[in-house]
């Protein structure tokens, strides 16, 4: 049975405007969760509550865009009572994973069978579909970092600025930095440069707004003045894992002595590193290979 249009949390033009965008620029997108019960301050302590505490992080919102992640202060209270007094406690949170609670799951669900047509067609059936919630305090800030997942950003109430920057720019990223971010080699905070922002795209966003992030666009969040409440739609695809495949071997690499290509520049030889990556016997040879052509041209 096919869900009503007013039923669904996209109404049509926000399906085209996903559609325009996806898989590789962000755009704005409007939705329609923002009364949704699950999201109701009560249900979101309940959530807090319940989850485990691995799927539970927070801290100070009074944070700075180049955060240093060792200088993240938290309050001393329990993620039920961050979630209440979020409007007054100066606080920033996140309730990760909240897609193990079976309601939100199935919100989940109902939401990406909308864009699934989109998505198979552009990069495949879904892979490692998540969600998340965050909450921040009045005038908190979210520092500048990179998620690897496709993301839709749904605001539900409040206002904040998302500032995004573009996937891919290594002037912006350095290769190193994706390779030490894929083999988990460091904190998802980066340091910001006022330089980037020239390329960097603002989007202002109230309840019923959403914006779609590409995998690994690097981005910031300034809150409002009011306390706000987010829905993050994740999920990775086989652009994404392809992606993590190539820093990953080019990482390889650059513990061997060899300086990698750019990603892009040699779109064969990025297929053999991706295949060699999976680990076949075949791909084992050819690794070799890739890595003999790799030290021959850093030798030049």
């Amino acid at each position: 049975m096919t869900a009503d249009a007013t039923d669904r949390w996209l109404p049509d033009e926000g399906i085209a405007d996903f559609a325009s965008a996806y898989p590789g620029e962000s755009a704005p997108v409007r939705h329609r969760l923002q009364h949704h019960p699950l999201f109701a301050l009560d249900a979101l302590a309940d959530l807090a509550a319940r989850l485990p505490a691995s799927h539970v992080e927070h801290s100070r919102g009074d944070q700075s865009v180049s955060q240093d992640p060792g200088a993240v202060r938290q309050e001393a209270l329990p993620p039920a009572e961050i979630v209440r007094t979020i409007a007054i406690n100066g606080c920033w949170m996140v309730l990760k994973k909240v897609d193990a609670d079976p309601a939100y799951a199935a919100l989940i669900d109902q939401c990406l069978a909308e864009i699934a047509p989109t998505v198979s067609r552009e990069t495949g059936a879904y892979m490692r579909r998540e969600a998340f919630i965050f909450l921040s305090a009045p005038n908190s800030v979210t520092p500048f970092h990179m998620d690897p997942e496709h993301n839709i950003l749904l605001q539900i109430a409040g206002q904040k600025t998302m500032r995004v920057y573009p996937a891919g720019d290594f002037e912006i990223v350095p290769q190193e930095v994706h390779e030490a971010f894929h083999l988990g080699g460091r904190h998802r905070n980066m340091p910001h440069r006022d330089a980037y922002d020239a390329k960097a795209r603002d989007f202002v966003m109230h309840a019923g707004d959403a914006v779609y992030v590409p995998v690994k666009a690097p981005h910031w969040v300034q809150n409002g003045p009011e306390p706000s409440i987010s829905f993050s739609i994740t999920w990775r695809s086989a652009l994404s894992d392809r992606e993590a495949r190539l820093h990953r071997f080019n990482a390889g690499l650059r513990k061997l002595g060899a300086t990698p290509s750019t990603p892009g520049a040699a779109p064969l030889l990025d297929d053999v590193k991706v295949a060699a990556h999976k680990g076949t016997k075949k791909a084992t040879a050819l690794a070799r290979k890739v890595l003999g052509k790799e030290r021959d041209r850093s030798a030049y």
